[in-house]
């Protein structure tokens, strides 16, 4: 691969913004320092840009096996390197899903062939396939996954006895989508009395509804705390369910911990008007005040990890009416520069941007040399103009699905170039067509 020696970036790692040079070397950081040179080198000179780590997504849904009309490995990938995530993390409820040991190896042979960024599987709990979880080795992949809410059919996991073997019977980290079933059920009953199948989206934060997470959450986080297991909480959505979090130790000490999700942070139910289905997602997108103890939560350490449970739907699907339109909407490519309009109104520093997105999802997860910018860490690096706007449009959305619910936004901050394992993945707007991406390895 040779040498490629980045010259005068102003690098933000691990809670310092500095300026430097680093240096790469057959796809490894192989020295930061001021004034590095190097005749063998390819140099860029990123004067003016910011270099991050690339971002770790925890929550992706890449729509491959068995549902690739709306997305697949190789175009979902792709345009999460367009927004600076060079390490994803997909979810089971593909078909066939990924519940059997045989079915997590099949996408890793996908990935394999077809991603562009750094890649592992979550592993999905069942009522019927604990016995296969417990063949599943703590270094296999990212971690369980379970849906305890409706969202996904039938993975939903409600056999509480189940629930409680699989705390006690994995080491690995179980992340769930908490929302209580019966609640969500008795409201959707509700509201199909009065409107039928066509109910106003406005109303699906009153179905899905902030009780119905925190009922979920609240228990689920009661087991987790009676077995000792180590349990991650998906997309917040409510303030409530932030009171159950803690700050007080570091993320390395803690068993339970907390996600909130990019569209979580930025939508609330006043842009349900505007934006119809394409902010309908599970859970759902609530109130304003919800949104700020959202952030309040971030800010103070109580919420871990900022991912987007990216999640495609052809806009037919989209532009069905309510109990017909699917849940969930593409952000992979935008979820980056979305944060760091975040920063420029003054909400979030650069460093703390980076905490969420890089250091914490790799410290959560125990991945090894990934999401801090370190010698000797493998060379996955952003780098970002904070003056350079740009606007979404169809031109330069990357997604398979062709639509973005920031269709038509201005970012203040562009997303010049992105590395993955060395390999410049993405370089203003253009892709390489090579694929230089691993399957994550764990130090558990």
């Amino acid at each position: 691969m040779g040498k490629i020696l980045i010259k005068n970036a102003k690098v933000v790692n691990e809670n310092r913004i500095f300026e430097s040079d680093i240096l790469l070397e057959d796809g490894i950081i192989l020295k930061i320092d001021n004034q590095i040179s190097d005749d063998l080198a390819k140099v860029i000179d990123v004067s003016g840009k910011y270099v991050l780590p690339g971002v770790i997504d925890d929550q992706v849904h890449f729509r491959e096996p068995g549902l690739t009309h709306k997305g697949n490995i190789a175009s979902e990938s792709r345009a999460a390197v367009a927004g600076g995530i060079t390490t994803y993390m997909e979810q089971p409820n593909t078909n066939p899903q990924t519940t059997t040991i045989k079915a997590l190896e099949e996408k890793f042979a996908l990935a394999k062939n077809t991603s562009f960024a750094n890649y592992s599987f979550l592993f999905g709990g069942t009522n019927d396939n604990l016995e296969e979880l417990k063949r599943l080795d703590k270094n296999a992949c990212s971690g369980v996954k379970l849906f305890l809410g409706s969202s996904t059919g039938n993975m939903l996991v409600d056999n509480e006895e189940v629930i409680e073997k699989i705390f006690r019977n994995t080491e690995m980290v179980i992340s769930a989508h908490c929302e209580d079933e019966t609640t969500i059920k008795n409201n959707l009953a509700a509201y199909k009395e009065q409107y039928g199948d066509d109910i106003p989206v406005k109303y699906h934060p009153l179905i899905r509804s902030a009780e119905a997470c925190y009922l979920s959450s609240s228990r689920a986080i009661a087991l987790a705390e009676k077995t000792g297991a180590r349990f991650h909480v998906f997309h917040l959505s409510t303030g409530i369910e932030t009171k159950l979090f803690r700050n007080d130790i570091p993320l390395e000490e803690k068993k339970i911990t907390a996600e909130v999700c990019l569209h979580h942070l930025w939508f609330s139910e006043e842009d349900y008007e505007s934006k119809g289905n394409f902010i309908k997602w599970n859970p759902a997108v609530k109130t304003a005040a919800d949104r700020q103890q959202l952030w309040e939560a971030l800010l103070d350490d109580r919420i871990d990890v900022v991912a987007t449970d990216h999640a495609p739907h052809t806009l037919e699907e989209k532009n069905n009416v309510y109990t017909s339109a699917p849940s969930g909407g593409p952000l992979v490519q935008h979820a980056l520069p979305a944060m760091l309009e975040n920063y420029h109104s003054g909400k979030i520093s650069l460093e703390k941007i980076v905490e969420k997105m890089c250091h914490n999802p790799s410290k959560l997860f125990q991945i090894e040399k990934r999401g801090f910018i370190r010698e000797g860490y493998f060379a996955d690096l952003v780098v970002v103009d904070l003056q350079e706007a740009w606007t979404v449009s169809k031109a330069n959305i990357a997604y398979k699905c062709g639509w973005s619910p920031f269709e038509g936004n201005t970012f203040k901050s562009k997303i010049t170039h992105t590395f993955v394992n060395g390999h410049l993945a993405y370089e203003n707007g253009r892709f390489s067509e090579e694929r230089n991406a691993k399957r994550l390895t764990f130090n558990r």
